[in-house]
């Protein structure tokens, strides 16, 4: 081959080898980082159905979903580079931003707090908060469950010496064995199978929501750096949009089957029907009236996280929620 075919070979290849490329790039859709707050469970059964099901993919964008866990904190990861968007508590979002976080919340998950405490109902009953004197209440020491459960004490006007708080590990066994009266649990999650192994020995359960006594306590939330809303809203918009509408068909009864299936490639352990439990009670904490979108902010529910926070001295002043609270409209 002379040198001149071969100066009109070699760009044509590379012309060829850049169109692959592009075509490539094209199919594979943006990229994105998803920090779960926990582990693959119920709780988070609308990301694991959009990512299963392809609604990621349809919406241009290769997503993949990290779990979450102790060890992991989405917000400090969408600030090290390592996620784009993630899942955090009321909680963790206004400790972040009070110590000078950009972050901002595009999408509010639970508009129920999970978090609820497991008792025995033919051993007490909890008709108003000053039914918790004399009780021994289960608590994560430096948790939201702490937080949460001193402002109900507040509330019914009831001190450190009304109430023998128990610091809470994974153990069950204590509220097994009766020596907690009040055991804090995620309602959805290890609810139900509590409730079960207790019922197997002839127990009955209840729940006690702190929402029914007028404390509204905001849970998991969708989190991205500021920086991002600004800079990229389309990508927020059609990775939003596709998070919600995991949610909205996970949760859609006729679903059920295709949810269950999505949960049991995640937790095999589980028997079927509490996970079917679980995904009912799922349904009502994230969207208990139909009238309003899953996904939307409740604002006076974060007025008032914000609030016991502060009263509680975990805040240094007044954070602006008009700062954090950046809800994006998705179109159809």
């Amino acid at each position: 081959m002379n040198n001149k075919a071969r100066t009109l070979i070699l760009p044509a290849s590379l012309m060829v080898v850049m169109a692959l490329l592009v075509a490539t790039s094209a199919r594979a859709g943006d990229k994105v980082v998803y920090r779960l707050k926990w582990l693959r469970n119920v709780s988070v059964i609308g990301a694991l159905y959009a990512e299963t099901h392809g609604l990621f993919e349809k919406a241009g964008l290769d997503v993949e979903v990290k779990a979450g866990g102790p060890e992991r904190d989405a917000i400090r990861e969408l600030e090290l580079g390592y996620a784009d968007f993630g899942e955090a508590s009321a909680d963790q979002v206004l400790r972040a931003r009070a110590k000078g976080a950009p972050v901002v919340v595009i999408a509010q998950l639970f508009q129920v707090n999970p978090l609820q405490w497991m008792y025995r109902p033919e051993e007490m009953q909890i008709k108003n908060l000053a039914d918790l004197k004399g009780k021994v209440i289960g608590v994560t020491f430096g948790g939201n469950d702490e937080t949460i459960m001193n402002t109900l004490l507040a509330e019914a006007g009831l001190g450190s010496t009304d109430v023998k708080l128990f610091s809470v590990r994974y153990d069950y066994t204590p509220f097994y064995r009766r020596q907690v009266q009040l055991w804090p649990v995620y309602r959805n999650a290890q609810g139900p199978l509590i409730a079960a192994q207790l019922s197997k020995a002839g127990e009955k359960t209840a729940f006690f929501n702190p929402a029914e006594f007028g404390v509204k306590f905001v849970a998991n939330c969708v989190v991205t750096e500021a920086r991002t809303l600004t800079e990229r809203p389309e990508l927020v918009q059609r990775f939003l949009a596709a998070l919600l509408a995991g949610w909205q068909e996970a949760l859609d009864p006729k679903n059920q089957e295709e949810a269950i299936t999505t949960l049991l490639k995640y937790d095999p352990d589980t028997p079927r029907p509490i996970l079917e439990e679980q995904l009912q009670i799922t349904r009502e904490l994230i969207q208990p009236d139909a009238a309003v979108a899953i996904g939307t902010i409740d604002a006076k529910g974060w007025e008032q996280t914000e609030r016991i926070m502060r009263t509680q001295k975990q805040l240094p002043g007044v954070v602006d929620l008009k700062a954090i609270l950046k809800p994006v409209s998705i179109r159809n």
